[in-house]
């Protein structure tokens, strides 16, 4: 019985991080969905969701009025949260030139904040975006023109990392990991999960917005019930620079699991195969699993540890776990920006699972974080 659990465990962990992209790859010998793009420029919404951003909000407001769109079809709309800084201040300042504040009359989250601007968006493709993401001047075009094939609902951007001057940098081994998931998951059907700093989706499929739900994915999971499917657009890129405080990114991890499992719960009925597929599937091995593997990794060491006596094999292992969480945890203490390129990954991949299980922890007592702070960067 404690050989099945270890063996178990070590099989779970693999498939989540190995195998299901190795079927993914697999599979896209023989399957391939590409987007039918077109020219196709309808008229947009472009939804800013914004905080208390004074410092940050006139150079993302300049950002989107440069985008290389036609003016005269698309509206840019600021959903402030009840900010109580300078920002909407700034905000109106731009009138004149067609951006359009729309401010909670109270604060009570991202996603209700979006929902004002929802309701009055015009536009036949909303997109959102967050202040602190900076955009190519032909992002709006880049991503509205994916809508031109009639099967996909939504779309999303690539995440890339930019240091402090504004250079490219390293994006990490866990985005690049992410980000070829997604283009995987495209290929053959659907992605499973939306870059919350800028994606896009059709009007129709926000109609029901819903003021307490992870926007992004939620997104994602309405599109697939009606029947359309979400794309990752490798020519519609994000710009953002890393948290600062690698405290307060642990912290953002956990809240982005708990509002990722919120969503999750109330769509089970999505992993009926019967109904839906292929896409049950992969929102079981990319969401589920993956919120899983910190107990399949905390059963594996006590198995580990529990057969240790039977057999050399079993004794090299658990020192291998050992070495392994104390590189990690080593790591963390000396900080991750401090290590070798090499030596981030178990550091990281703990961090990614401490906050998982920080994450279950705070879900099952009735934590869903409504309220939210703009990313220090």
């Amino acid at each position: 019985m404690i050989e099945a659990i270890f063996w178990l465990s070590a099989a779970f962990v693999f498939y989540a991080y190995a195998g299901y992209p190795l079927l993914l790859a697999a599979f896209s010998f023989f399957r391939n969905r590409p987007v039918q793009k077109g020219s196709f420029a309808p008229k947009v919404s472009f939804i800013i969701a914004a905080y208390n951003e004074e410092k940050r909000i006139e150079d993302k407001l300049i950002n989107t009025l440069n985008q290389v769109y036609p003016k005269e079809r698309m509206e840019i709309l600021v959903a402030s949260d009840c900010s109580s800084d300078k920002t909407d201040g700034i905000v109106l300042s731009y009138r004149p030139k067609g951006v359009q504040l729309v401010r909670a009359p109270e604060r009570r989250g991202k996603e209700n904040a979006q929902r004002y601007a929802v309701e009055k968006a015009s536009g036949e493709i909303l997109i959102f975006s967050d202040v602190a993401t900076i955009l190519d001047p032909n992002g709006v075009a880049a991503i509205v023109r994916n809508f031109s094939d009639a099967e996909v609902g939504c779309v999303s951007s690539v995440d890339r990392f930019i240091d402090p001057d504004g250079k490219l940098t390293g994006e990490g081994a866990y985005v690049k990991y992410e980000m070829l998931l997604r283009r995987l998951e495209s290929r053959i059907n659907s992605v499973v999960g939306l870059s919350g700093s800028f994606f896009a989706a059709r009007s129709a499929v926000c109609r029901d917005w819903a003021v307490d739900l992870q926007s992004d994915f939620n997104t994602l999971l309405n599109s697939i019930r009606m029947g359309l499917r979400g794309v990752a657009d490798p020519e519609s890129v994000g710009y953002y620079k890393n948290l600062a405080d690698e405290g307060k990114e642990f912290e953002r991890k956990v809240r982005t699991v708990v509002r990722g499992i919120s969503v999750f719960m109330k769509s089970l009925f999505l992993l009926n195969p019967f109904r839906y597929g292929l896409f049950s599937w992969q929102l079981f091995s990319h969401k589920l699993c993956r919120w899983l593997v910190p107990f399949a990794m905390i059963l594996g060491f006590i198995s580990n540890g529990l057969l240790v006596s039977r057999s050399a094999f079993y004794f090299y292992a658990l020192w291998l776990q050992v070495a392994f969480y104390a590189v990690a945890f080593g790591g963390m203490a000396a900080g991750l920006s401090s290590k070798k390129y090499y030596l981030k990954i178990p550091s990281f991949l703990v961090l990614v699972n401490l906050s998982i299980l920080k994450a279950w922890y705070r879900y099952m007592r009735g934590e869903r974080f409504m309220a939210w702070e703009p990313s220090k960067r």
